[in-house]
Formats: C-alpha cells, sequence, structure tokens
C-alpha cells in the first residue's frame, strides 16, 4: 500500500499534466481543424501550477527573427494548457517547434528524482477510467479532490530527452497513464529550431498500445524543479492539421 504522501506528490504531478474535463464550460469544443495557435495565443493559455512548486516564467519573446514563447524554469515547474475536445475520428497530426540552448545537466525523465525536461509538448486525452488499477483510481480520485478535476486517462508527451534515442517511449516513474515519446536527444540540435510533425493517432498507439480517446487538452511546459536548475526554451507555432 502506497503512503498517503506519495499518493500525493504523484496527484499534484497529474494535476500538473493536464486534468481530465468531463463537462460544463472549463470543456472548449470550439477549435476548428486545421488551427494554428501562434506564440501571441500560446502566452494567454491557462497557466497550470503545483502546489509547492515555483512556477515556471512564460514570456513572450523574439528569438532568432521570430516571435515565440520564452519558458524560463529557475528550479520550477508549471505549464501552459488550452482545454478543448477532439472526438478520435477527427485527430490527425499535430506540428510545433522548439529552440533549446542547453540541456538539464543530470536530468533524467525516466527517474522520479530527475525528471526534467527543457521542452514539453503535451497531451490529455479522454478514456475509460473503470479500467484504472487500484493506484491510478486512487490518483484520480485525489486529483478530484486536489483541481476539482480527475486525471485524464492518459497524457502522452513529447520531450526532448538527455541520452534516450529519439523514438523511445519512457513510462513515468509515478503512473502508467503517462507515457512520454522522445522526439529530441542530446545535445547535437540545441542552439536551433527544430520543427516536428506528429501523427498523433500512430504516437498513442506506439506508447499506450491502444487506439486514443478524445484529446481533452494541449500543453507546452518547461520544468527543472527536480534537479533544481535552470532550463530556458522557446516555443514556436502549436498547429492540429
Amino acid at each position: 500500500m502506497l503512503k498517503q504522501t506519495h499518493l500525493l506528490a504523484c496527484a499534484l504531478i497529474l494535476c500538473l499534466t493536464g486534468c481530465a474535463h468531463t463537462g460544463g464550460e472549463r470543456v472548449s469544443s470550439d477549435v476548428p481543424l486545421p488551427h494554428t495557435w501562434t506564440a501571441r495565443d500560446i502566452v494567454a493559455w491557462q497557466p497550470v501550477r503545483l502546489p509547492g512548486k515555483q512556477p515556471t516564467e512564460f514570456v513572450l519573446q523574439r528569438q532568432a527573427s521570430r516571435m515565440a514563447l520564452e519558458a524560463n524554469a529557475q528550479s520550477s515547474a508549471s505549464m501552459l494548457r488550452r482545454n478543448l475536445r477532439i472526438e478520435p475520428e477527427k485527430l490527425g497530426t499535430l506540428e510545433f517547434s522548439w529552440h533549446v540552448p542547453a540541456l538539464i545537466a543530470g536530468a533524467d525523465v525516466g527517474q522520479r528524482e530527475s525528471d526534467d525536461s527543457p521542452a514539453r509538448l503535451v497531451l490529455a486525452f479522454d478514456g475509460d477510467r473503470s479500467t484504472f488499477s487500484a493506484k491510478n483510481a486512487m490518483l484520480s480520485e485525489l486529483s478530484l479532490a486536489l483541481m476539482g478535476e480527475p486525471m485524464p486517462y492518459a497524457t502522452l508527451m513529447y520531450i526532448w530527452c538527455n541520452k534516450r534515442p529519439v523514438g523511445t517511449v519512457v513510462q513515468n516513474p509515478r503512473t502508467d497513464r503517462i507515457r512520454k515519446l522522445v522526439v529530441a536527444s542530446g545535445p547535437d540540435q540545441l542552439n536551433q529550431w527544430l520543427r516536428f510533425e506528429r501523427d498523433i493517432r500512430a504516437d498513442f498507439e506506439l506508447a499506450f498500445g491502444e487506439a486514443p480517446g478524445a484529446l481533452l487538452g494541449i500543453g507546452v511546459m518547461t520544468d527543472s524543479d527536480n534537479t533544481q536548475s535552470n532550463a530556458l526554451a522557446w516555443y514556436g507555432d502549436i498547429a492540429l492539421r
């Protein structure tokens, strides 16, 4: 049986990665496809903070002759999130870009104590929560008590990893309902804009071994709280095709 304090910490992490929305005005389904959010749009997304953690600073900033969302993490963790609902049959391609000047020394996305990344693109999905394990059911209940929303059925993160090869799927050390897909790795592509075009359905099936449910939210996250260090990243436009 997990200790209550351990469960609480897990629930807080899940609250950060994007809570599920099951009804009411907090769900926004008015996103036409295709749709593009510019950096000016993203900076106005909902800030999501971890209780007890310093928030990452997100500001609009020009970088390399283009307007971008600058994320500056000083031993901090938080994200910007856009709630929406896109049914699984409408899921297509996700396009995004980021620019990272340096890796986080000592970070390892597979370890609880050092799970930091300079850049993350986060997708939250709906699904059948009745299939949750006892642990995940307790985490979802804690998330509901803390934030007023149950945790997502599944969360997929696109990440920059210090050492794992591109294409590696990393299970979150706190819960198997968060899976991370490495899309950039190591120092070779630092200090340049990287553009990604991802098949959402294919990536979800690779990470979770099943078809995705509805897409409930999308977010950006830069965190350095576990390593107590600094991280900097710039995010460009995000598009759903």
